[in-house]
């Protein structure tokens, strides 16, 4: 039997040269989230809470309403897809965190973001 709530969440990062600095520390990255509803009911997405770690160990944290200014409802199958960035002082970092979903029934409950890496070509093998 599926999962009545189960959603998928995938994200690819891009390193953005061209709005990057190196020699102040600062290194812009894009990243492609898709998220997919591969439950049984549908969800909408309410809010976003996102670690976002560099390799010295600083963290910063984001939290607010949905994505790029939208709160999408998923029915099942359905997906979204949004492009966002971050902003780090070392050439590699993480970002994990989750979203905050709403049931028809009025529920919540939270869809894992994994952790991916953000870094610049050719410094991770």
């Amino acid at each position: 039997m599926a999962e009545k709530y189960k959603i998928v969440v995938e994200a690819t990062p891009h390193y953005i040269a061209a709005q990057s600095i190196p020699q102040q520390h600062r290194y812009v990255f894009a990243y492609t989230v898709t998220i997919t509803n591969q439950g049984t009911a549908p969800a909408k997405l309410l809010s976003r809470h996102w670690l976002i770690t560099d390799s010295n160990g600083k963290i910063q944290e984001v939290r607010g309403e949905g994505v790029i200014g939208e709160q999408p409802y998923l029915k099942p199958g359905e997906m979204f897809q949004y492009t966002s960035g971050a902003m780090l002082e070392t050439p590699v970092g993480t970002m994990q965190g989750e979203y905050t979903m709403r049931t028809d029934e009025g529920g919540q409950f939270d869809a894992p973001i994994p952790k991916f890496t953000l870094s610049i070509p050719r410094t991770l093998h």
